[in-house]
C-alpha cells in the first residue's frame, strides 16, 4: 500500500511522488495506488465550509436537445449536472491531476499494466437505498463499452478486452498495457449508476451528494440534498438549482442583480464591466480546453491537405487571442496539447500567420471558390468575432470565407460533427491518451476532423503502452507534428477558463486544465453568509 502525507493545501497524496511519478511508478512497479479511505474533492478550504442555503448557478452550455443519460453528456450543463448526483470509480486531484479514489478505494495493476484490479467500497448506496455493488460497476463499463450506446467515453473504452467480477474484485483486462487506466475512469460519462443504467440510462439514480428534483432540458434542473451522502466534505449547500443562460448579456445580468450566485463563460470584453460592479469576483482558471475551427478531412474541399494548410496559416491567432479572446488564455499550434499536459511535446515551432504561405497552398490546392465557415455564440466566447476575424486575416491572402452565424439552440446536435467546416471547443482531458483517443484515434466516435489514419492509430497504442517515459515523450512528439500538419484542427487558442461569482460564495477550487471545479461546482462551493 502506499505511504500517504498531507500537504500544506490539505490534500492527501502518496507520499514524495508527484503526478508523473506516481502514474509511472504504478506502471512500472506495479505499485498499487492502496489510497484507503475518502479523500477530499478539492484542496483545503481556507476556512471551515458553512453549511445551508439554495445555490444558482446560471450555466451556458445547455439546449433542448439534452439528454440526461451520462452517456449522452455534452455542454457545461450536463457536465455539472452529472457531477452533483453521480461518482464515478476514480476522481483526480485538482492540484497535479494525480488519481484519487472514490467508488474505488484503490487499485493495483499487474507488472505490465495491462491487468487492473480495483477495490469497490462496500459502504455506499444509490440514491434509490440500493447498495452499489461490483457488478454495478461493471454493468455501467460495459453499457459505455457497447458500440450501440454511442457513449462520449467509447473510444476510452475500446482498449478494455474484458470486464469482470472476480473475487469481489473489479478486474479489467486490456489489450495492451496502459499506465493511465485510473484517470481514464474519470471521464465525465462514466458515472456508476445501478445495473449500470442499461434499463434506465436517464433515470439520474446514483450516489452522488444531490438529487435531482426536477429536469428541463435547455431551461431548468433542480436539485436537493442527498442526507444519506456517504461523504462529508461535500455539498454544503441544502439544495443547487442550474438555470440555462446561453446568452451572455443574461448571464452577467442575472449575477450583477443577485438572481443567481456564479455564471460561466464569462466572455472577456465584459470582464472590466463584471469587476466593477459591487460583490463580484472574477475566477480564472488557466485550462488545457481549446478554442478551435474544425475540418473534415474525408470532405470536399478539406479532403485536400494544401487546403488544409493554407486555412492554418491564413488565421491570426494573435489577433483572435488579444481581440476575441481579450487575452484569457494562450496560443494553440494546431495540436490538442499544451504545457498542461505530462509529457506535452516540445520544441515544435509555433505556427504564426503568414499570407504568403497561406496563399501559396491554397493556389496549390486548386480551389477558387468561397469557403463557409459555421460560427456560433454557442461554440465558445468570441466565437463570432474570432470568425469574422478570421475571415480579414484569410481575405489577406485571397481566400474567401463565408461566414454563416448558426443558432445556439442545438448547435452542438446540428452543426458540430456534423458540418464539415465549424468552430468548437474542447475541453481539457486527464491525459494526452484519453485527449487523442477521444477525438482523433479513427475508431472515436467524436472524431470530429474526421481525421483517421491507420499510422496515427499505430502509434497512439503504441504510446499507451510504452512504460519508458522517454520514448513515451518521443512518440507523443510525433503524433502531435502529424496532427498539426496533416490533419483538420485549426487551434488559435488554448482558453483561460472565466467564470464569475458572488462575493459570498466560497470554497471554489481552481481544478487543473479544468473548467467549472472540473464539474465540481455545484458541490464544493458555500456561502459564508
Amino acid at each position: 500500500m502506499t505511504e500517504l502525507t498531507k500537504r500544506p493545501d490539505g490534500l492527501i497524496v502518496p507520499t514524495g511522488i508527484n503526478r508523473r511519478g506516481f502514474l509511472a511508478g504504478t506502471a512500472a512497479l506495479g505499485l498499487a495506488a492502496g489510497l484507503g479511505g475518502t479523500l477530499p474533492a478539492g484542496k483545503a478550504h481556507a476556512q471551515e465550509p458553512k453549511r445551508g442555503g439554495h445555490l444558482k448557478l446560471g450555466l451556458k452550455g445547455g439546449a433542448t436537445t439534452d439528454s440526461l443519460d451520462p452517456a449522452a453528456y455534452t455542454g457545461s450543463v450536463s457536465f455539472v449536472i452529472g457531477h452533483l448526483w453521480g461518482d464515478k470509480l476514480v476522481e483526480s486531484d485538482p492540484v497535479t491531476g494525480a488519481p484519487l479514489p472514490s467508488i474505488a478505494s484503490s487499485w493495483e495493476p499487474s507488472a505490465d499494466a495491462s491487468v487492473w484490479t480495483f477495490k469497490i467500497r462496500n459502504d455506499i448506496a444509490f440514491h434509490d437505498g440500493s447498495k452499489l455493488t461490483v457488478a454495478d460497476a461493471v454493468a455501467t463499463l460495459k453499457r459505455h463499452s457497447d458500440e450501440g450506446s454511442k457513449s462520449g467515453a467509447l473510444g476510452l473504452m475500446r482498449s478494455i478486452k474484458t470486464i469482470e467480477e472476480k473475487a469481489g474484485d473489479l478486474v479489467l483486462t486490456l489489450t495492451e498495457g496502459n499506465a493511465d487506466l485510473p484517470l481514464l475512469l474519470t471521464d465525465y460519462h462514466l458515472i456508476i449508476q445501478p445495473g449500470g443504467g442499461v434499463e434506465n440510462p436517464a433515470s439520474t439514480i446514483g450516489t452522488g451528494p444531490y438529487k435531482l428534483v426536477s429536469y428541463e432540458a435547455g431551461i431548468r434542473a433542480t436539485f436537493e440534498k442527498n442526507t444519506a451522502d456517504w461523504r462529508s466534505d461535500r455539498g454544503f449547500v441544502d439544495s443547487v438549482e442550474i438555470i440555462v443562460m446561453n446568452d451572455n448579456s443574461a448571464r452577467i445580468a442575472a449575477l450583477s442583480s443577485g438572481q443567481v450566485h456564479f455564471i460561466n463563460n464569462v466572455d472577456p470584453k465584459t470582464v472590466s464591466l463584471l469587476k466593477r460592479a459591487p460583490r463580484v469576483q472574477i475566477l480564472q482558471t488557466p485550462g488545457k480546453g481549446f478554442y478551435s475551427f474544425l475540418m473534415h478531412c474525408d470532405t470536399a474541399p478539406f479532403d485536400n491537405n494544401d487546403l488544409r494548410l493554407a486555412l492554418k496559416y491564413a488565421i491570426d491567432r494573435q489577433a483572435i487571442l488579444d481581440r476575441a479572446v481579450g487575452g484569457y488564455g494562450k496560443l494553440g499550434n494546431d495540436y490538442p496539447v499544451n504545457e498542461n499536459y505530462a509529457l506535452a511535446p516540445t520544441g515544435i515551432e509555433q505556427r504564426v500567420y503568414d499570407p504568403d504561405k497561406a496563399a501559396f497552398h491554397y493556389k496549390k490546392s486548386g480551389h477558387d471558390r468561397p469557403i463557409l465557415l459555421r460560427t456560433s455564440d454557442a461554440a465558445f466566447p468570441g466565437a463570432v468575432d474570432a470568425a469574422v476575424l478570421f475571415q480579414e486575416s484569410a481575405r489577406k491572402a485571397g481566400i474567401e470565407l463565408e461566414i454563416r452565424r448558426e443558432p445556439e439552440d442545438g448547435y452542438w446536435t446540428n452543426v458540430w460533427n456534423v458540418q464539415p467546416f465549424s468552430a468548437s471547443y474542447w475541453g481539457g482531458r486527464p491525459t494526452q491518451d484519453s485527449r487523442y483517443s477521444t477525438s482523433y484515434l479513427s475508431s472515436a466516435e467524436w472524431n470530429d476532423t474526421r481525421f483517421k489514419r491507420a499510422d496515427f492509430d499505430k502509434l497512439l497504442l503504441q504510446a499507451r503502452s510504452e512504460l519508458d517515459e522517454a520514448k513515451r515523450k518521443e512518440l507523443y512528439h510525433t503524433m502531435a507534428v502529424m496532427v498539426r500538419d496533416e490533419g483538420g484542427l485549426i487551434l488559435p487558442v488554448f482558453n483561460d477558463y472565466v467564470n464569475a461569482a458572488s462575493a459570498s460564495l466560497k470554497g471554489f477550487v481552481h481544478d487543473i486544465g479544468n473548467d467549472l471545479s472540473n464539474g465540481y461546482v455545484g458541490s464544493r462551493v458555500w456561502f459564508d453568509s
